[in-house]
């Protein structure tokens, strides 16, 4: 059994050095440095990675992050809320969300057109640009399509957007499929709805995407799911998984906890008596808000395949 060591800081300590000291401090520590490990394992046997978050994600800074990991080729698929897409496009057209706190004044915000996620601010005039351009973009898809899937339609989106950082954008450049299953419930999906009853024939078809994410994967392959956060997009990714024998590695990441019976909550424990994890899986569920544990941990994973030659397009 691991003994527990004093967790000592030292001068020009890297991020791996300091997470590798988590793996005998005791506690989420444990599970975080247990985390890195397990993806690490994930990329050496070539597993088919999803990598899930929800909107209140891409509103932080970790939009660009998402976009770099997708540049490095380190998720196969990504699952996602509606929120995602429109602010990963609001930042691409440049649009800025700022820092306020927990307790500012709402009826204050609303007042001046400020709408609070957390302690950050998005204004209302970014979805009034956002409009304008979901309307131009879309006339153009149609002109192509007039049924498309979610997934295609998105890396459509991504084809047309000119931002490193953009999620939509890597993910569409490195073949990387957006799978967003509650595509509607959003600023983003009201357009579609506004678009579609302009051009009745026009129908982005979800179902498609089951038949997709479902057929890319068999019980022969080794699949993985990094979860941030729960809601639609971390069921969608584990359903999947179930009808293809289960996932062989997970990690899940929240701040939820599995006594309210949540799936945000739902332990990789829980998720065996499904078979949405398998049996013998290798799964680790680090308690904690993901901008905090998500960057160590992925920083921690890159500075490992940095040294060990396994990343793909470099790095910097």
């Amino acid at each position: 059994m691991k003994k527990i060591k004093d967790f000592l800081w030292k001068q020009g300590m890297s991020v791996e050095d300091l997470v590798a000291g988590f793996g005998s401090l005791g506690f989420q520590a444990t599970e975080l440095s247990e985390a890195v490990e397990i993806i690490m394992k994930m990329k050496k046997v070539g597993s088919k990675v999803f990598l899930t978050f929800t909107s209140n994600m891409v509103t932080s800074g970790l939009r660009g992050f998402f976009a770099q990991l997708c540049k490095l080729k380190i998720p196969n698929i990504l699952v996602t809320t509606s929120g995602s897409i429109e602010e990963d496009i609001m930042k691409a057209m440049g649009e800025e969300f700022e820092i306020s706190n927990f307790y500012a004044d709402d009826v204050q915000l609303h007042e001046r057109g400020e709408n609070r996620v957390g302690n950050l601010v998005i204004r209302s005039e970014s979805y009034m640009k956002f409009e304008d351009l979901m309307n131009s973009y879309l006339e153009k898809i149609y002109a192509k399509s007039k049924r498309i899937s979610s997934s295609e339609l998105l890396k459509e989106f991504g084809l047309v957007l000119n931002d490193e950082n953009s999620i939509l954008y890597q993910a569409a450049k490195n073949n990387i499929p957006i799978y967003c299953p509650g595509i509607v419930d959003s600023s983003f999906g009201f357009h579609l709805f506004t678009f579609q009853q302009k051009h009745p024939n026009f129908m982005v078809d979800t179902i498609k995407d089951m038949g997709r994410v479902v057929t890319d994967l068999s019980f022969d392959e080794k699949k993985s799911i990094i979860s941030l956060g729960g809601s639609i997009s971390k069921h969608y990714a584990i359903f999947a998984a179930l009808l293809s024998g289960g996932f062989d590695y997970a990690v899940y990441l929240t701040t939820s906890h599995g006594s309210s019976g949540s799936l945000s909550g739902a332990t990789t424990q829980e998720a065996k008596s499904w078979g949405k994890i398998k049996d013998d899986a290798e799964a680790a569920t680090v308690i904690g808000d993901v901008t905090l544990t998500f960057p160590l941990i992925m920083s921690s994973v890159l500075d490992k395949m940095k040294k060990q030659g396994m990343l793909e397009n470099g790095s910097s």
